[in-house]
């Protein structure tokens, strides 16, 4: 077992710390044994549903682990809970879902909005989301059972290891924590292999990892490896297939202190906004991104995604805080944005950092608000209507310059004026 003497967890309490303590980190399946956790300890693991997920439910279930509890927090991914139930029935495991998704989009993807999360201007975070909303369930339900560990299933090519792993250290769980992934990674096609053996065999159908939830599907790994050839087949994409023949379309979204608030006049809550612009602004083929992200020593892989609303959303933001804010705080704030970035994607959610970079950010948005409309067209979007509630900008040059010079020679004249009635009376 390997200990990071430098854990220290959270309270939960602002400005406290709780005495530090050694973290007791999982990171090969040499550590799932008996010296290291009992066999009828409750474990959590992260459950998704995909390839590696299942497999480390069979190797638990294989290593004589009896009390395996398979956490899944619904974002709106891909697979079904039909599909999850049916794989945890087959390896004997309590299957636990929750839905995570209207608090994944009004605490997490609103954040994001107003930071303009954005990946050193190449893509919008997703996973970066979503990993500290999975694993604060993931601590909720380990306490709640008592449990000896939670489980996922990040290998060191995948910047979830440390989104995840910073996560539960900074949230104070005192249990083993980890992916047996990280120092002991196990080859696909063993992985297949052995799941067919004992009736899942669908696993095979997979030719790239994915990730989905409702601001985003993501795409890397397998047939996407190498980023100097590859392309995507276009039956992975989902959201952002056009239509032939779709006809131009306009929308209007209206924010409200740096909140969606409405779509074309009505008001919705965030989640129904994210589900409606995914399909409205995707049908137009607007929303993909591709990218290189940096790992943990620096190296850098290939990401695909898919993400029409954040498209629309972060662009709509930044054109109403540049008509209602100061372009001295616009510049301070995009610099702070992406510490904003880096903070969340290394893994420091719910460090102090990130929390002032929060605080800093949501100031700004109070002064935020107003209506975009946009021009839809496949392939493109075009502004045709910025109005901000509390406007810096101008509607008519011509008359602002000469109230302007009148304004300026407003006290000479009135002085000239004044000494022309002072002769007068002389």
């Amino acid at each position: 077992m390997t200990t990071d003497p430098s854990f220290v967890p959270s309270t939960g309490q602002p400005g406290k710390r709780a005495v530090p303590k050694p973290a007791k980190i999982i990171r090969s399946f040499r550590q799932l044994s008996p010296d290291v956790l009992r066999p009828d300890a409750p474990i959590v693991t992260l459950f998704s549903g995909g390839l590696d997920s299942t497999y480390l439910l069979l190797r638990l279930r294989n290593s004589g682990f009896t009390n395996v509890h398979a956490l899944s927090v619904d974002l709106d991914e891909d697979e079904t809970r039909e599909q999850k139930q049916r794989i945890a029935d087959e390896l004997g495991v309590r299957l636990h879902i929750v839905d995570g998704r209207q608090v994944f989009a009004e605490e997490f993807v609103r954040a994001a909005i107003k930071a303009q999360a954005v990946y050193l201007d190449t893509h919008p975070v997703s996973s970066t989301l979503s990993r500290p909303l999975i694993a604060r369930c993931a601590v909720e339900l380990a306490r709640e059972l008592g449990a000896a560990a939670v489980l996922h299933t990040a290998n060191r090519s995948q910047n979830t290891l440390r989104r995840l792993n910073g996560a539960l250290t900074l949230l104070g769980y005192d249990g083993c924590y980890g992916s047996p992934y990280d120092l002991e990674p196990v080859d696909r096609d063993q992985k297949i292999q052995e799941l067919k053996e004992v009736g899942l065999d669908r696993m095979s159908e997979r030719i790239v990892s994915g990730d989905s939830n409702l601001w985003c599907r993501e795409f890397e790994s397998g047939i996407l490896d190498d980023p100097e050839d590859h392309a995507v087949p276009e039956h992975l994409y989902r959201w952002s297939r056009t239509e032939a023949g779709h006809r131009p379309e306009t929308l209007e979204v209206r924010f409200h202190e740096g909140e969606p608030v409405a779509l074309d006049g009505v008001r919705k809550p965030l989640l129904d906004i994210v589900d409606d612009l995914n399909a409205r602004v995707g049908a137009f083929g607007i929303g993909r991104y591709s990218g290189l992200e940096h790992l943990d020593n620096g190296e850098k892989v290939l990401e695909i995604r898919e993400m029409p609303a954040a498209w629309l959303l972060l662009r709509t933001y930044r054109h109403l805080e540049t008509a209602s804010l100061g372009a001295e705080t616009i510049r301070e704030k995009m610099h702070l944005e992406q510490l904003w970035v880096r903070e969340s994607l290394e893994g420091r959610w719910y460090g102090e950092l990130h929390g002032a970079l929060q605080a800093f950010i949501d100031i700004c948005a109070q002064h935020v608000s107003g209506t975009v409309r946009w021009r839809l067209t496949t392939g493109g979007a075009e502004t045709r209507s910025i109005v901000a509630d509390q406007p810096r900008y101008l509607r008519d040059r011509e008359v602002w310059e000469k109230d302007s010079i009148r304004a300026e020679n407003a006290p000479y004249l009135a002085a000239r004026q004044d000494a022309g009635a002072f002769s007068q009376k002389r």
